[in-house]
């Protein structure tokens, strides 16, 4: 007897061109199946592509790299037959009594036929779309089962016009599917469309009656103190007989380890009469004062395990289920004071810092690994909303897990862009899809697939486009909202009306488009952006945008050297040239290379001087790199900074385009592909603290913004500038300040620059503390020039050698890593006057008890049983081994600020060349790019994984420091 469950078919998968296999779908799963990876079977990636296969096995070059996806062919080119693929697998079940087992496909693009020993099936077309197949009646009775799929292209693949363009010639848009595969101004084209097995393929066993798609809501009353969990599922009798059945739900917190707390437990019986599908809606479970799910920054992410099992009379238990599920309430409006749409968790207002979000990889080797990164990325970040983009996926629920974890809001578009629908030049597919029953089947689907994440937080029709008008009015319809969840709604369920959970979401406002209702300006125009560099100090400025909420504004991106030359050949080592113009500005001409990766220029003639020739033309691609790196840190902390300025007085928030790439491009990004953040990471990760304080680059006033629910009291500010030769010529404190929670507090102006003989490069360090214990809450450094200046005296300032000590702490578990690193400039001793010089910062993360990323989702009871424990103490995981305490020292004789420090994380090689990526990535710090005046330490914290057999060393470099990189690990 098979144990009821899911199992995964993630192994194993074979994959062949269709056109070299000249067996049949019905051969291949009986007489003749594969062997092995032998021509023209070749090992198959599953999750992934057609495409993500041949670069597997090395049968197509690495698209990232260099100009290498040039060489391959485009299906408009080779046909659609050329990506074509037969996948195949094998896998053992045997079935007992009344159990069936389901074949279950989560997402193919863009059809397929499917063979299980020898039975043909099909799946239907669509991109975003689950597939379930009974086959109970088919398998094999030794438990041996053969099954291969046949997967076709989208049936609109679509050309490439030489000139390129935003989604090629837009044909895709016939298709639902994505649609940015066709290339846009940040990714060249995809060859096989995104073909693929592109999620996960799974078997599930279950008894004569199974559990359909459960739907959770919560909902609250008295001012959060009680809530109500209502939960709706559909069950399906297989059998021929009325299946009596004991319908369980339970709802556990668990507390540590493996031990968990049962909340509530609740048993309803049901009848099921034979081959009918019911839905069966629980009495509402009762809560008092649950613990709340929150946004990233304003609280904990609190989860709990709800299981829905059915056990049915002369059989046991017959179908189980679990999610994990947060209790919070999610609302907006359009805000009268601004216009934006201003969104309010738990009855409280949060200001929107978030990015735009294309895809993980556009081979779509999508992985748990990999999803976890990314999001505790933004996190990392103190980002709180996280746009999918509607030229991208519906994002798959590992994706929507770890924003559950880490607490990022989720902004889910459905597949139209203005570019490709409707809006593009020439106009295109202004009837979008071909086929709109389809477009609407695959969007309930997602609905169902996704609507328990407390993190999804609306659906929005389009990119820059609303749907056609049969589209939209059906989304509005299915989509509208419970009368509980309608803005200024009263807290009353009446006996009349239906319970939440019995809608298709009901909970989540659903806007038509991203540029209307509160986004942009409200009505559709093309009022989001800009693109490109901006002066840093422009977005304080009145007029820089005009709306209350921006849904895309974006800047540069270009990563560390290391990447560039990990991913093309020394050709794309060349960087820029800088060329003069006649009115003063400079062009930057990229190589060929970089320009098909869409480099994006740190220059706009005629409105903003190069920002990296501020610091100097580069000498080579290391000069160039570092110095963009200074322009990355500036530019993101300015844009953040510029709407911190203005909460709630012009905006309600903004989404950065875009926090990171799917491909290797060099535009628009806070990490690259290959998993290494810019220095734009941590001026983010600064400018978005809850708490923070900052300089107004248009006033030069001193600001505090409290983006919390918590007012501030007895903290003082401390200001002071440092000059070059290490000298403070300003020092001053603000104290016994009160901040407002929701508030943006002006402190003073900072008169340095207007003083007597102000020197033309300057260093500013704000400090905001705690008065009764010197604990910082929010630290910020800038580097600045005089008006009319430039930065090129930092140049001569990279000779100056500021001695540092760095003192490591290492515990090391198998491949895992965590290093805390005390660093220290010793180049004076601390001024007795400055208490905040250790820069011991308070502890503002409520949830740093517990390592929430240790949570997995529990499935069913096989999942269970593999997983110890959803919340784990990080340091309680495994035991740890602790290399203790090591002091490493870098000698130098100068006073001064140790400038723009950064830790990496390498692999020791005893024989590297020289020319090797010893690079391990991905590294989570606590931050980077650091800078530390004299006396001054900081604390910096790392974790990562290790490839097994790899010791790790630690690095630092920083503008002094160019000519050696100490090992300091």
């Amino acid at each position: 007897m098979a144990e009821i469950g899911k199992a995964l078919l993630e192994s194993g998968w074979l994959a062949a061109r269709s056109t070299e296999v000249e067996l049949t779908g019905s051969q291949l799963t009986t007489t003749h199946p594969p062997t092995g990876p032998n021509s023209p079977w070749m090992e198959a990636v599953v999750p992934g592509t057609v495409l993500a296969t041949l670069v597997k096995n090395k049968v197509v070059a690495d698209p990232f790299y260099g100009l290498e996806n040039e060489m391959i062919i485009d299906i408009a080119d080779s046909g659609r037959e050329y990506y074509t693929f037969w996948f195949f697998t094998k896998f053992q079940c045997t079935l007992s009594g009344a159990q069936h087992l389901d074949l279950n496909f989560r997402a193919i693009n863009y059809s397929a036929e499917v063979y299980l020993n020898g039975h043909k099936m099909v799946l239907p077309k669509g991109m975003f779309r689950r597939h379930s197949l009974e086959v109970t009646d088919i398998l094999n009775p030794d438990g041996e089962n053969l099954l291969a799929v046949l997967v076709h292209p989208p049936d609109h693949p679509g050309r490439i016009p030489p000139e390129g363009g935003q989604g090629g010639d837009h044909e895709i848009g016939k298709d639902v599917a994505t649609q940015y595969v066709e290339g846009w101004d940040w990714i060249a084209p995809v060859r096989d469309r995104n073909t693929g097995i592109w999620d996960e393929v799974s078997i599930s066993v279950t008894g004569p009656v199974n559990i359909i798609d459960p739907h959770l809501v919560s909902s609250f009353f008295d001012q959060y103190t009680r809530a109500y969990l209502h939960a709706t599922t559909e069950l399906e009798n297989r059998s021929a007989w009325v299946a009596d059945c004991s319908l369980n739900i339970q709802v556990a917190t668990e507390l540590e380890g493996s031990v968990c707390l049962i909340e509530y437990l609740q048993t309803q019986h049901v009848s099921v009469p034979p081959g009918a599908r019911i839905q069966y809606t629980f009495p509402k479970l009762s809560f008092y004062k649950p613990n709340l799910w929150w946004p990233n920054g304003l609280g904990k992410q609190s989860l709990y395990n709800v299981s829905i099992t059915v056990d049915v009379k002369g059989y046991g238990e017959s179908d189980t289920w679990g999610h994990l599920f947060g209790f919070r309430k999610i609302e907006s409006h359009i805000d009268s004071a601004t216009g934006g749409r201003l969104f309010k968790v738990n009855g409280q207002p949060i200001f929107i810092r978030g990015g735009n979000w294309i895809l993980s990889d556009c081979l779509l080797r999508l992985s748990k690994e990999r999803y976890k990164t990314d999001i505790k990325f933004h996190a990392d970040m103190n980002l709180n909303m996280i746009r999918c983009w509607g030229g991208g996926l519906a994002e798959r629920p590992d994706f929507y897990h770890y924003c559950d974890v880490y607490g990022l809001l989720v902004w889910q578009e459905f597949w139209i862009t203005g570019d490709v629908d409707g809006r593009g030049i020439p106009v295109s597919n202004p009837d979008g899809p071909l086929d709109h029953d389809l477009f609407m089947l695959c969007a309930r689907d997602t609905v169902k697939l996704l609507r328990n994440h407390p993190s999804l937080t609306l659906w929005v029709g389009g990119n820059e486009q609303v749907p056609p008008d049969d589209i939209n009015t059906a989304l509005k319809n299915d989509l509208k909202l419970h009368p509980l969840f309608e803005s200024h709604s009263g807290n009353a369920l009446s006996i009349e009306e239906e319970d939440p959970s019995q809608y298709l979401d009901g909970t989540r406002v659903y806007i038509q488009g991203s540029m209307w209702d509160g986004f942009a300006n409200g009505k559709g125009d093309f009022t989001d952006g800009p693109y490109e560099i901006q002066n840093p100090e422009d977005f304080f400025k009145d007029n820089f945008y005009n709306y209350g909420f921006n849904p895309e504004v974006g800047s540069v991106g270009m990563p560390v050297s290391a990447t560039i030359r990990a991913t093309m050949p020394p050709k794309g080592w060349q960087i820029p040239l800088f060329k003069k113009l006649t009115n003063g500005y400079t062009e930057e001409v990229p190589n060929p290379i970089w320009e098909y990766h869409k480099y994006i220029p740190y220059s706009k003639p005629g409105k903003v001087h190069d920002q990296i020739e501020l610091y100097g033309i580069p000498k080579d691609l290391d000069d160039f790199c570092l110095k963009a790196q200074l322009v990355n840190y500036v530019q993101y902390r300015a844009l953040l900074e510029g709407w911190n300025s203005r909460m709630w007085s012009k905006y309600t928030g903004v989404l950065i385009w875009k926090t990171q790439n799917p491909w290797s491009g060099l535009r628009g990004q806070f990490y690259d592909y290959l998993l290494d953040q810019t220095a734009g990471f941590y001026g983010c990760r600064c400018a978005a603290e809850p708490i923070h304080i900052q300089l107004n680059l248009a006033t030069y006033f001193i600001e505090v913004v409290n983006t919390t629910s918590e007012e501030l009291s007895n903290v003082a500010v401390e200001a002071s500038v440092w000059d070059l030769e290490g000298a403070c010529p300003s020092y001053n404190v603000f104290d016994k300040l009160s901040l407002p929670p929701k508030k943006v507090m002006s402190i003073s102006e900072l008169n340095y620059p207007k003083s007597e003989n102000p020197k033309p490069v300057y260093f500013l360090l704000l400090k905001l503390y705690n008065m009764s214990n010197n604990s910082i809450i929010s630290r910020n450094f800038y580097w600045l020039y005089l008006p009319g200046g430039d930065y090129k005296l930092l140049e001569p300032y990279r000779n100056k050698r500021i001695p540092l000590q760095i003192t490591s702490k290492t515990s090391h578990k198998d491949s895992s890593y965590e290093i805390e690193m005390n660093v220290q400039n010793k180049s004076e001793k601390p001024d007795p006057k400055i208490l905040t010089y250790k820069n011991n910062f308070a502890n503002r993360h409520e949830d740093g008890e517990f390592d929430m990323a240790s949570l997995e989702p529990v499935h069913n009871k096989t999942e269970e049983k593999q997983k110890a424990g959803l919340f784990q103490r990080l340091y309680r995981q495994f035991p740890r081994e602790t290399d203790g305490s090591k002091i490493s020292e870098i000698k130098g004789s100068d006073v001064g600020v140790a400038f723009f420090l950064k830790f990496s994380v390498h692999a020791l090689k005893t024989d590297n060349k020289g020319g090797d990526d010893t690079r391990i990535l991905p590294v989570h710090y606590s931050d980077n790019y650091f800078s530390l005046v004299p006396g001054e330490e900081m604390s910096i914290k790392m974790s990562f994984k290790v490839p097994q057999g790899v010791t790790p060393r630690v690095t630092l470099e920083g503008w002094n420091y160019q000519s050696e990189v100490p090992t300091v690990i």
